[in-house]
């Protein structure tokens, strides 16, 4: 397969944004643009949420009709993909050391989904393709060049840091929509819920449970405190992988 026919794997819109193509030169400037629509998808999902981007909604956030930006835009999948991009942004430059930098990357990562929880809400059905993603693949491998890893464990390690920081913010942005939902934050929330379990445990059943009501430990008023523990205890699994494979 020449490059040629790996650029006609992906859709138009993601050569575009990798630089493939461009529009053509001759005949006038068209009114809308690839950028264009994505910022509009993104100000959607910013204040309505994922469920409302459509290719019609995103039209009208731009005054215009579907059928105009199916020039651009092949399918809401793509669009959906361009967003995700466009939030991800570049990955900062990453502090020296392995350890440093995968911490680095991980919050990167942590505080935009935080920032924008709808994309959470997105399927991951396909490895990346648009630029964004794939410049914070090669930032998290980069970060552990010198280590002494396999290639294939630089990969799974990658996957496994992503994969952990993906699944507790999407806990956390759940939960903390159940909590929001019921007018009370986090901490009130759990404060009260470990009241309830002190009422339908009995210590004698439960005294494992007990030991870690009477101790406050659902009580943290971090609310970074469980990605902090579990981004620390992941490095030191990978720690450990490096010593051995040292």
């Amino acid at each position: 397969m020449d490059e040629h026919e790996m650029d006609g794997d992906l859709p138009a819109s993601i050569q575009i944004a990798w630089g493939l193509r461009g529009r053509p030169v001759k005949g006038p400037k068209p009114v809308l643009n690839l950028a264009g629509i994505v910022a509009a998808g993104v100000q959607v999902a910013e204040s309505e949420g994922l469920g409302a981007i459509s290719m019609s909604r995103v039209a009208r956030q731009l005054g215009t009709t579907a059928a105009s930006l199916y020039r651009h835009v092949a399918a809401k999948g793509e669009l959906l993909a361009l967003m995700t991009d466009a939030v991800l942004g570049h990955p900062p430059t990453l502090r020296p050391g392995w350890r440093d930098g995968l911490t680095q990357w991980a919050w990167g990562q942590h505080e935009i989904f935080r920032s924008h929880p709808w994309i959470l809400r997105l399927a991951v059905s396909e490895p990346p393709t648009t630029p964004n993603q794939i410049a914070w693949l090669e930032s998290g491998l980069a970060a552990l060049a010198g280590t002494g890893l396999k290639e294939a464990d630089k990969l799974s390690t990658i996957l496994l840091v992503g994969g952990f920081v993906r699944s507790e913010a999407t806990l956390v942005a759940d939960v903390n929509a159940t909590f929001h939902a019921a007018g009370a934050t986090s901490v009130q929330a759990l404060r009260h819920y470990g009241r309830l379990l002190a009422r339908l445990a009995p210590p004698e059943e439960f005294p494992a449970l007990h030991a870690v009501l009477e101790a406050n430990a659902l009580a943290q008023d971090n609310p970074d405190g469980e990605f902090i523990f579990g981004l620390e205890r992941v490095l030191d699994g990978v720690d450990a992988l490096i010593r051995v494979q040292s």
